[in-house]
């Protein structure tokens, strides 16, 4: 579930194992890119941790975020 805390929208994932999360952070990266809207994350072995916020906005919440958590869901 996102989280907003700190002008972000966070979640946290856990998979199996770092092939499974390295292959979900790829997933999301063919998304951001053709959104043109990229994430703030850290990848610790099974663990991606993700934060969206919009940097043209003063880094806030804004629609592009929300859309993007979305398409990030629907990888689940």
């Amino acid at each position: 579930m996102w989280q907003e805390t700190n002008n972000a929208l966070y979640r946290k994932f856990e998979f199996n194992d770092f092939s499974e999360a390295f292959a979900f952070m790829t997933r999301v990266a063919m998304i951001a890119e053709k959104m043109n809207h990229h994430p703030r994350w850290t990848n610790v072995w099974n663990t991606v941790e993700v934060w969206l916020n919009t940097h043209d906005a003063g880094n806030t919440v804004t629609d592009k975020d929300r859309k993007l958590a979305q398409k990030i869901d629907e990888l689940q």
